[in-house]
């Protein structure tokens, strides 16, 4: 008994494996239906092939599940080991999901497909009341222009208090820089022979630039003497 259990055990859990791949693939394709942006008011014929094959991958897995059930049974107790029984269980947790998935999905899609009926018909019947009532519909029109200018004159409001708000922030900091700058020189001036001393570094810089400048034209004339 044990020689014959373990193929068809072996056998039943790749195929069972493969269908839930192939489950979770078309839960991606199916999920997209319940976030399209304009939803047909009745189900596609794409739509319909996607839950159609859902639902058959359901009822083989369940089957297969079965199957794998009735082997473990059949299995004596010394052959049948507690990780089989993990992976039946996992099977069917994963079964139970996907099909509470699935449940979700279309129940989702349904409240989709309801929303925008709803919209699609308060929309014609605004429609069919501006076409009735000129006077309204022109009354809204202006209302509806009034309100887009009223945006555009608060975004350039707000663009506009940034920039008033950042051209103060860079005067207060020019007002920083100038009190520090007054600052170092005033403590330069209470150091005695500060002032010599930058004096004497700013003119060893000079003299070391001249230095390095006649170096560097030195070298390009030997370079183009042996050229």
């Amino acid at each position: 008994m044990a020689t014959s259990t373990g193929p068809g055990w072996a056998q039943l859990r790749q195929q069972t494996r493969a269908l839930e791949a192939q489950t979770d693939a078309l839960f991606h394709t199916y999920s997209r239906f319940a976030s399209a942006p304009n939803i047909p008011p009745k189900p596609t014929e794409e739509e319909q092939n996607t839950e159609s094959q859902i639902q058959v991958l359901l009822e083989k897995r369940e089957f297969l599940i079965e199957e794998l059930t009735r082997h473990l049974t059949a299995t004596s107790p010394l052959s049948s080991s507690a990780l089989k029984q993990n992976n039946l269980t996992l099977h069917r947790s994963t079964l139970q999901e996907h099909t509470a998935t699935l449940t979700r999905l279309r129940t989702s899609i349904s409240d989709a497909r309801q929303r925008a009926s709803l919209l699609s018909t308060v929309r014609a019947d605004i429609s069919s009341y501006r076409a009735g009532n000129p006077e309204t519909a022109e009354a809204d029109y202006m209302l509806d222009e009034r309100g887009r200018l009223d945006r555009s004159h608060g975004v350039a409001d707000s663009v506009l208090s940034q920039a008033y708000a950042v051209n103060e922030q860079f005067g207060v900091q020019r007002e920083m820089l100038g009190n520090v700058q007054r600052r170092i020189v005033g403590a330069a001036g209470k150091v005695p022979g500060i002032n010599g001393l930058i004096g004497r570094i700013g003119a060893k810089k000079r003299r070391d630039g001249v230095v390095l400048a006649g170096f560097v034209a030195v070298c390009m004339l030997v370079f183009l003497y042996f050229m």
